[in-house]
């Protein structure tokens, strides 16, 4: 053999050795050997490995399945919270002796009212279809005593609905007073009462949803025409609900409602069945006149601004959003005075 051909073997026999030991080492990683191109110039191409390709689409294949499991999870929380928070709402404000007969859960009892409350108000839904006021919040000469809501309009027989989710705390009859009447307390901190329905659809301790109906209206009790007796009160101080809703848009006037004790006179004792609290005439947060916008389309921030002669900045101050925040049509924003 010449030594040539002795050359052209030892070198073939390199390349065997050579190609064998990368085959064993990646079977041994378990991988497939690495395979190379070239292009159509000659040149070495990027070299691959066909399992790598499988291997990625393994750990993108896993990866989304323990998202999505992460996901159905924290659906699961989030649903088994939310059935808790509607089977004791509140509970955390309220205690748990709080579950009276009485319009104001403390009648008869001392209670600490926390210093601030902020009241999610989203989930909002009018109880009835209609939207005119009648009659509203506040004193009444002519009958000597408070009114602790607003009056609805509406005509015997109409559904009525919850405003917001929550259980039934009472459904009773007062026929000197709300009539057929019900009290409802939500997962927020509020309580909403609905009085002189010709009958109530629920009883106590139903778990209802927002836009449930839960009566038909009326004008029982001590009523003169046809109408709802809407109220809406946190730890039995009844607040003016033209304060948090917009009847006349059927929306919420804020995202988050603050109450503040300051801003209310509120009693020492809480011995009547019906608490006497109501706003002062110059409240510290949440100003007894409120001037809101809701945003339509093709409205800015700046556009809004200039036409409220506000700044943006007070705007977004008064609102708790960014000031590049995305606006979104239907929301109402609280203009600052």
């Amino acid at each position: 053999m010449t030594r040539k051909k002795t050359q052209l073997l030892c070198a073939s026999l390199c390349l065997v050795a050579t190609t064998f030991t990368s085959w064993a080492n990646a079977q041994v990683k378990g991988q497939t050997p690495r395979k190379e191109t070239r292009t159509t110039a000659g040149q070495q191409g990027s070299t691959t490995q066909a399992g790598e390709h499988l291997l990625l689409a393994d750990r993108l294949e896993i990866r989304n399945r323990l998202l999505k499991e992460k996901q159905r999870r924290e659906a699961e929380l989030q649903a088994e919270k939310q059935k808790e928070d509607l089977e004791a709402p509140a509970v955390d404000i309220y205690g748990d002796d709080s579950w009276g007969s009485h319009v104001n859960p403390f009648a008869g009892m001392a209670v600490n009212i926390p210093d601030r409350q902020d009241i999610d108000l989203q989930e909002f839904v009018m109880p009835i279809e209609t939207r005119q006021i009648t009659s509203h919040y506040g004193y009444r000469r002519s009958f000597g005593r408070m009114h602790y809501g607003v009056d609805l309009k509406l005509s015997v027989g109409d559904t009525v609905r919850a405003a917001f989710s929550g259980k039934v705390r009472i459904r009773a009859y007062e026929g000197r007073g709300y009539g057929h009447y019900l009290v409802i307390r939500h997962p927020n901190g509020l309580e909403t009462v609905y009085g002189h329905m010709s009958r109530s659809i629920v009883r106590e301790g139903t778990v209802v949803k927002a836009g449930d109906p839960i009566g038909l209206g009326g004008n029982t009790g001590r009523s003169t025409g046809p109408h709802l007796h809407f109220e809406a009160r946190f730890m039995g101080i009844p607040l003016a609900p033209t304060d948090l809703f917009d009847f006349e848009a059927g929306v919420p006037r804020f995202d988050v409602f603050a109450f503040v004790k300051g801003a209310y006179q509120v009693p020492r004792s809480f011995a009547m069945a019906h608490a006497t609290a109501k706003p002062k005439k110059s409240g510290v947060a949440n100003e007894e006149q409120f001037k809101t916008h809701r945003i339509k389309k093709g409205d800015t921030l700046g556009s809004i601004a200039r036409h409220y002669g506000v700044s943006v900045s007070k705007l977004c101050q008064t609102n708790g959003i960014a000031s590049k925040a995305k606006l979104s049509i239907g929301r109402t924003l609280r203009i600052p005075s």
